[in-house]
């Protein structure tokens, strides 16, 4: 049984305790896992930023932007409804359940998100933002994370059994545009920063067709109306496809279709997940409709819509000249090659994960597949050499692992409650034994198991209480302001 000591409730000196948990990164989803573990008594946790505030993609908080996620997706309400960091409790810390309750929402503003998880990210007194942390290392049967805090200069260290890492995901650049950052080309990320120079270039050219894409065309649309703007929008895609988004089609977000995605062969993944980018990288229905509304009325009465949209093209190659960007094109289906000259190009080319420095100490223990990527198992735990007893954990670095549900919000707080099971050794959090109605597959070796009823034994977790913690063996091994919503992801 993993020893755990009491938890502090207020600021601590780092280096003179050895906590149960040390978060590095406080996005969403370490966020959901503060607020969880808040609940524990008495897990001893620590959250460390090098942020100096929270802040959750500024550059892409459009106005009337909303997520794609219903408000219940929160940081904690799926796992625990009781729990005082929910989205409704943040209404009514603010005053602002009338107004909710009447307006009828089930997406919320994406703005309205952002605040409430800075209201969250202030109170966990667990939260230590302006904290830069520099290396992570293993010794004596526990982990070394050094910080440096940005205010003073200083550096410090704290000492964990057990590490999750929630970094986030840093923005794709393609490779003809390595080294082109900078106001003529710019990441999609920094949108906002950018956007009255946008607003006023002649030419300007949006590549990649995801929600992000899509919502900075539209922006973009409906701002540049002068004379002579030009506007183009390509996409390596076939199309500019709407995102699945059924009743079933959405269960490939649960936990039973993680489950089952984690015990493909890698091979069976590795296609999985490309074949599936319309569950996760397309449009919502709404930013399509509102966009095609916008072109739709630019052409009353014999008006010249400036816009060109065209999907299935790759861009080989880029430059910028001394009148604005050349990019080198191929159009798939005709296998064509052409020239776009432009002003201004906004690279909507999506967000992948990151490979921190920090990490360099702990290279050698890491255990990768064949691809070199680390092997996760089910419970987000990073398999290392088995000497290591203490977990490192992942939160949105295991899309090759857990599928395309890795980025959704709608699944932080299970897996935040997963993890937390994990390291306290039991079930701290119940969490439900089925989550879809769609079988995604037979049990392994038994091709009856989809005709016979599940029975539950007493010791089922879906049958277990969530009662006050015990601590348990943590060494366990291993859619836009125009009706639309933003991503899912985190």
């Amino acid at each position: 049984m993993t020893e755990l000591l009491p938890a502090p409730r207020r600021a601590v000196d780092p280096g003179a305790v050895v906590y149960d948990l040390v978060g590095v990164g406080i996005g969403p989803f370490n966020l959901a896992l503060a607020a969880l573990a808040d609940r524990i008594e008495p897990l001893r946790t620590l959250f460390l930023d090098r942020a100096p505030a929270f802040s959750w993609h500024p550059g892409l908080l459009l106005d009337g932007t909303t997520l794609q996620v219903p408000f219940l997706a929160d940081l904690v309400t799926l796992v625990d409804p009781t729990s005082p960091w929910s989205f409704l409790a943040y209404l009514r810390a603010h005053d602002r359940l009338f107004p909710f309750y009447f307006a009828e929402r089930l997406h919320v503003p994406r703005r309205e998100y952002d605040h409430y998880l800075r209201w969250v990210a202030e109170a966990l007194p667990a939260c230590r933002f302006g904290s830069d942390v520099v290396a992570v290392s293993w010794a004596d049967g526990r982990y070394r994370v050094e910080f440096r805090d940005l205010a003073t200069g200083e550096r410090h260290h704290a000492y964990a059994r057990h590490v999750v890492l929630g970094i986030g995901t840093a923005p794709v650049v393609p490779e003809p545009f390595a080294g082109l950052l900078g106001d003529t080309v710019l990441h999609a990320a920094n949108y906002l920063d950018h956007r009255a120079d946008l607003t006023d270039a002649e030419d300007v050219t949006v590549l990649g067709s995801g929600q992000s894409g899509a919502e900075v065309f539209l922006d973009l649309l409906r701002r540049r109306t002068g004379p002579g703007q030009r506007l183009t929008w390509l996409t390596r895609s076939p199309a500019f496809a709407p995102m699945e988004y059924s009743k079933l089609g959405l269960e490939h977000f649960t936990p039973d279709y993680t489950r089952y995605f984690h015990a493909l062969p890698e091979p069976v993944r590795d296609r999985l997940v490309p074949a599936q980018w319309q569950l996760y990288k397309a449009i919502s229905a709404e930013t399509i409709a509102a966009i095609h509304d916008e072109l739709y009325e630019r052409g009353i009465a014999g008006g010249r819509v400036r816009a060109t949209l065209m999907p299935d093209v790759t861009v080989g190659s880029a430059r910028v000249t001394g009148e604005g960007v050349e990019l080198g094109c191929r159009h798939g289906e005709q296998d064509r090659g052409f020239v776009v000259r432009t002003d201004r190009v906004v690279l909507a080319t999506g967000y992948a994960p990151r490979h921190p420095a920090l990490l360099d100490p702990l290279e050698e223990l890491i255990v990768r597949d064949d691809a070199g990527r680390p092997l996760i198992d089910l419970d987000h735990r990073v398999v290392l050499a088995e000497h290591v007893t203490g977990g490192l954990y992942t939160q949105n670095a295991e899309l090759h692992t857990h599928g395309v549900g890795t980025p959704d919000l709608g699944l932080g707080a299970h897996r935040a409650a997963t993890i937390l099971n994990s390291v306290c050794g039991g079930a701290v959090y119940r969490l439900p034994n089925r989550t879809a109605f769609t079988t995604f597959g037979p049990a392994e070796g038994d091709p009856e198991s989809v005709r016979r009823p599940h029975r539950r034994s007493a010791t089922d977790p879906a049958e277990v209480g969530n009662v006050a913690f015990e601590p348990g063996s943590g060494a366990h091994r291993g859619r836009t302001a125009t009706p639309g919503r933003a991503t899912r992801r985190g």
